[in-house]
């Protein structure tokens, strides 16, 4: 568990870094038809929409939940290198993240993550509010209804935003939580000042699974498919 949190701080320390120079920008919408944008835009909601990483269990008054999270999503790699004129060199869309949750009274959780992605122009940021239908206990599921937002920063040829609702279940096993969900994301994309592209939106839906590992130090991984990319995420931290 140490070498793993060893290096997934490398890795977000690497991706969350501002002096990383930005080689894969959007900075060529024009070159793209209309099709070609609205699969940019269900391509990069898959990929920036808010992704919890966590239980369907509540935290409680005092639990939080903090921890340094990488994500990585499959692109269609011929349309992210034309928005970019050619300058598109990644094979995935690796995203490192800050994340945090805070548990409230009443079964009701807080989130929160902001990351820059390396080697891009992007940055992202979101939250969500989180309401445990059922708690969960020893011989019973934790269910809960989740509310999440997310947003593209420092593009600016590209605004997009993300909204998702979801249901998720988990069920603890001593260490080991594993968890899965369902849900809808909508994504809202706009070419700024590119005349010949008009707004997106899009609606995607939304299946996932994970695991979380408890053993002081907390690990967790998951499984995500929105619309018809998939995304392979790991998160590293403390829950408490």
């Amino acid at each position: 568990m140490k070498r793993i949190a060893s290096i997934m701080l490398g890795v977000c320390a690497l991706g969350l870094s501002t002096a990383v120079v930005a080689d894969n920008n959007f900075n060529n919408l024009r070159l793209l038809s209309q099709q070609q944008f609205k699969t940019l835009t269900e391509n990069l909601g898959a990929a920036a929409s808010y992704k919890a990483l966590t239980p369907a269990e509540p935290l409680g008054t005092l639990g939080f939940d903090l921890g340094l999270e990488l994500t990585t999503t499959e692109i269609d790699e011929a349309i992210f290198d034309l928005a970019s004129a050619g300058g598109w060199s990644l094979s995935s869309l690796p995203v490192p993240k800050l994340h945090a949750h805070k548990g409230l009274p009443l079964g009701i959780d807080v989130g929160a993550f902001y990351t820059s992605v390396p080697d891009t122009d992007i940055k992202l940021f979101g939250a969500e509010l989180r309401y445990a239908l059922l708690k969960g206990g020893i011989a019973s599921p934790a269910v809960a209804l989740r509310g999440t937002y997310s947003k593209l920063a420092g593009v600016d040829e590209l605004d997009l935003q993300t909204a998702g609702i979801e249901a998720s279940i988990s069920k603890g096993f001593v260490m080991l939580t594993p968890y899965a969900g369902i849900g809808r994301i909508f994504t809202s994309s706009e070419a700024v000042g590119v005349t010949n592209l008009n707004k997106e939106d899009i609606e995607q839906g939304k299946l996932y699974a994970g695991v979380n590992i408890n053993l002081g130090v907390n690990l967790v991984l998951e499984l995500d498919r929105t619309g018809d990319y998939t995304t392979y995420s790991v998160k590293l931290g403390y829950r408490f």
